[in-house]
């Protein structure tokens, strides 16, 4: 459950948030990743992400109308940050901080932004953002290219895209199966309602 939302200063970005998960009550938290809808999901899309069952949404930019995550909040809370193509959503922050948390322990943090990497590689803006808040994990879109990886010591999932195809880009959004133990991350394809593997 969200406990706070607050506005956090931020050296490289303008507007910065910070927000506060809790584990259900059986200690785990399930959260689904989507990026670059252009304001078109993949109409498989919704119904793939109501059979994860997830406790939380994050969209990683590119949102394109507003309307997008209306229809995403029907599944899950969401939260959003602001893509290159999203200057006229305002109200959405750049990057949000994700403080994952039992009780009063923070058992993992995530950093939520659009534009992260550069191929396998995290940007130094970003390592410089996930280090100065953290973060364990950075949460990406922008290049419609599913990736999970680590860079700098750092774990990274670009989400890909569900919105339209981008070349022969697969469409795909991304799970986080978090537990007081560990983190697993996975991709769902759009096209067969199956795992992805690159």
């Amino acid at each position: 459950m969200l406990l706070e939302r607050r506005r956090a200063r931020c050296p490289l970005k303008r507007d910065h948030a910070r927000e506060l998960f809790d584990l259900r009550p059986d200690g785990a938290l399930r959260v689904v990743v989507v990026a670059d809808t252009h304001s078109r999901p993949d109409p498989r899309s919704a119904d793939l992400i109501a059979a994860q069952r997830p406790d939380r949404i994050l969209h990683a930019g590119d949102i394109g109308a507003p309307d997008v995550l209306a229809a995403l909040a029907v599944h899950a809370p969401v939260t959003a940050v602001r893509g290159n193509i999203d200057a006229r959503m305002p109200g959405l922050p750049d990057v949000v901080t994700i403080d994952v948390r039992e009780g009063d322990r923070t058992l993992v943090t995530l950093l939520l932004l659009h534009i992260a990497v550069y191929g396998p590689k995290l940007r130094a803006d970003a390592a410089r953002l996930a280090r100065a808040a953290e973060a364990s994990i950075v949460v990406c879109g922008h290049s419609h290219v599913p990736f999970l990886g680590r860079d700098q010591g750092i774990a990274v999932i670009n989400a890909g895209s569900i919105g339209p195809r981008r070349f022969r880009l697969p469409i795909v959004f991304g799970v986080i199966d978090i537990d007081r133990d560990h983190v697993s991350m996975h991709h769902v394809s759009c096209e067969t309602g199956d795992r992805w593997l690159p």
